[in-house]
């Protein structure tokens, strides 16, 4: 079973994420159309942190890989069982995840107070 924070973050990419592209890209059509300069600090800050949760996903990615290994050889069977395969596997995912999930929660709280 998958933990409750990966649900939290898979359901918040799954739900929010298109939320804050379209909240974006309103921004963006809004500019063009009346002829103002477009947000560089929006546009700067949505290209910076989609580097940064990349980096930030990638380390814990390879944090939570190295955890389950060396979880397999201190425990001195060296091998890994289907079960503790699936739990490293769902640990892995939420790491990755966590990043991302927090990223679009923090904008769509940001962007949807900007608007309204």
């Amino acid at each position: 079973m998958a933990s409750r924070r990966m649900r939290r973050d898979a359901s918040s990419l799954m739900l929010e994420a298109p939320f804050v592209m379209a909240m974006r890209i309103h921004e963006m059509q809004m500019a063009a159309l009346t002829g103002t300069a477009q947000n560089r600090p929006e546009l700067t800050r949505m290209v910076m942190e989609k580097v940064a949760a990349t980096a930030e996903s990638m380390i814990a990615a390879n944090i939570a890989l190295t955890r389950a290994m060396m979880g397999v050889f201190f425990v001195g069977t060296g091998t890994l069982a289907p079960a503790s395969m699936a739990v490293a596997g769902e640990k892995v995912a939420a790491a990755v995840l966590k990043p991302y999930g927090q990223r679009v929660r923090k904008n769509a709280r940001r962007l949807s107070r900007k608007t309204g």
